[in-house]
C-alpha cells in the first residue's frame, strides 16, 4: 500500500500547494499509475477524504503539536493529513499501519528528521484520540468542524435554510456520489446501456428524474466500459439532464448554449434536436472549447458549433436570433460538493461577486433572443442570491420577458446534485 499512500500524498500536497482540482490531478494519476481496482479504491478514498476533511483535520492536527501549524513545512503536512486520516476515518486501517506507513512515507517525500517528527505527532494521535474529539452542540462552529464545512458557509446555509435543513444539506454533501450516465438516444437506449453495465459487473438502474438517465452505484473503473469510450453514452449527474429537457429544444432549431463547457448540456440538447438545427456552445477558454469539441465528436454529434467568447458579447454577434438560449452560468457550486472534495475549501468571498456577472451574462443572453423564444436560467448552486435572486433582478428591467416555471433541486431533500432553472420567454 506504500505506494498508493505516497500517490495520495503527493496529490493532497499539490491541491494544498498549487490549488489544484483533486479530481483532476487524481484522474491524472490513476491513468498514469498500473492500480489495481482495489489500490484505485483505496487511492481516491485517502485523496477525497483528507481534502474534503479540510480545516477539520488540522484542527486535530493541531492538538498534537508544539508549533503552529503554518509553521509545518507543505510536504510534512501532507503526510500528517493522510496519516491522521486513517487514524481518525478509516475505521478497516490499524493505526499502527497508518503510523508506520507514514512514517516511511516521510522518509521518502520529505526526511530522516521529518519522518520522526511524523512518527512522534501519529502516535500522540493514536495514544490520546479523545484529545482532538470535535465539540458537540448546534453552534456554527462545532458544525463546522463536524461535518468538514468551512464555518463561514455553514453560517450561509443556516441563515437560508434554518438549523435542521443545514444539518441535513451538510450529512448529503458527506455521503459518496454515485456515477451517473446520460443514454445517447442518437445511438442507443437505456436498456440496452443497463444490459451492457451488467455484463460489465456495474449495480445499475434507470433513473426516476430523467428518462435518459442510468444511476451506477457499484463500480470499478469504467475506462474499458465500451458504451461510454464509443459515445453511446456520457457521464452527467440527472439532476443536470434536467436543463435541456426544461428548455425543450426541437429539431430544426437555433440554440445558442452560453457557457457550454465541457458540453454536457450542449450534446443532450443536440441529442433531444436529433442532431438536426444549429447549436452555438460557447465558451471563454480555449482548453474548454477543446473539450467541447472531442465530447460531440465522440457522441457522433454534428450540429454544434463551439465558439470561444465571453457570453456577455453574445447579445452583440447574435442580435435577436436564437430560438432558445441556455445560461448555465458560472457559480459557486454548492449544490455538488458531495462531488468535488476540494469546492467547500474555495474562497467563500468569491460568491458575494457572482450574482454581479451572473446578472450580466443573463442580459446578453436576452438580447440573443427572438421574441417569442424561450430562455432558461440555471445553475448548480442553491442559494437564493445566484438563482431566485438574479432571475428577479433581471425581470424588473427587462419587462419584455416573463417567467414561466422554476425547477429547485435541494440535495438533501430530492438526493441528487443541488439544481435551479428558471424558464423565461420574451414576448
Amino acid at each position: 500500500m506504500d505506494k498508493i499512500r505516497l500517490a495520495a500524498t503527493k496529490i493532497v500536497h499539490e491541491v494544498a500547494t498549487k490549488g489544484a482540482w483533486a479530481n483532476v490531478v487524481l484522474a491524472q494519476t490513476l491513468r498514469q499509475e498500473k492500480f489495481d481496482d482495489r489500490d484505485r479504491k483505496f487511492c481516491t478514498e485517502l485523496v477525497y477524504g483528507t481534502v474534503k476533511a479540510g480545516a477539520s483535520l488540522d484542527w486535530k492536527i493541531s492538538k498534537y503539536l508544539n508549533r503552529p501549524l503554518k509553521k509545518i513545512d507543505a510536504k510534512v503536512l501532507a503526510v500528517l493529513r493522510v496519516g491522521m486520516y486513517q487514524i481518525f476515518f478509516l475505521d478497516r486501517v490499524p493505526n499502527s499501519a497508518a503510523v508506520n506507513e507514514s512514517t516511511e512515507l516521510a522518509k521518502k517525500f520529505c526526511s530522516q528528521s521529518a519522518a520522526k517528527f511524523v512518527n512522534g505527532v501519529l502516535r500522540s494521535a493514536v495514544r490520546e484520540p479523545t484529545k482532538s474529539d470535535f465539540p458537540t452542540g448546534d453552534d456554527v462552529e462545532s458544525l463546522a468542524l463536524r461535518s468538514f464545512h468551512p464555518a463561514p458557509l455553514v453560517k450561509i446555509f443556516v441563515e437560508e435554510f434554518g438549523l435542521d435543513a443545514t444539518k441535513k444539506l451538510l450529512d448529503f454533501d458527506n455521503t459518496d456520489p454515485p456515477l451517473c450516465l446520460r443514454v445517447n438516444f442518437l445511438r442507443t437506449t437505456r436498456e440496452k446501456i443497463l444490459d451492457a453495465l451488467k455484463k460489465f459487473d456495474v449495480q445499475a438502474e434507470p433513473s426516476t428524474f430523467a428518462p435518459e438517465g442510468i444511476i451506477c452505484r457499484g463500480h470499478g473503473a469504467l475506462d474499458k466500459f465500451r458504451p461510454l469510450r464509443d459515445g453511446l453514452c456520457q457521464v452527467q449527474d440527472e439532476s443536470s439532464m434536467s436543463a435541456a429537457r426544461f428548455l425543450n429544444p426541437q429539431a430544426g432549431e437555433f440554440v445558442i448554449d452560453c457557457c457550454a463547457a465541457p458540453g454536457g448540456k450542449s450534446t443532450h440538447m443536440a441529442e433531444l434536436m436529433q442532431n438536426r438545427g444549429r447549436i452555438v456552445a460557447a465558451d471563454i477558454y480555449e482548453t474548454k472549447i477543446e473539450h467541447i469539441k472531442q465530447n460531440a465528436e465522440r457522441l457522433g454529434i454534428k450540429i454544434i458549433e463551439p465558439l470561444l467568447i465571453d457570453a456577455r458579447e453574445l447579445g452583440k454577434k447574435f442580435p435577436a436570433q436564437a430560438d432558445k438560449v441556455l445560461v448555465d452560468a458560472p457559480c459557486s457550486g454548492l449544490g455538488v460538493l458531495r462531488r468535488k472534495a476540494d469546492m467547500r475549501w474555495k474562497n467563500i468571498a468569491d460568491i458575494d461577486a457572482l450574482p454581479t456577472l451572473q446578472g450580466e451574462i443573463l442580459s446578453s443572453a436576452a438580447e440573443t433572443l427572438k421574441h417569442g423564444g424561450t430562455l432558461v436560467y440555471s445553475t448548480c448552486t442553491i442559494l437564493k442570491r445566484e438563482n431566485q435572486s438574479v432571475v428577479e433582478n433581471f425581470l424588473s428591467t427587462h419587462k419584455d420577458f416573463e417567467l414561466v416555471e422554476t425547477k429547485i433541486f435541494l440535495p438533501h431533500v430530492t438526493n441528487t446534485d443541488g439544481f435551479f432553472a428558471a424558464k423565461l420567454i420574451r414576448r
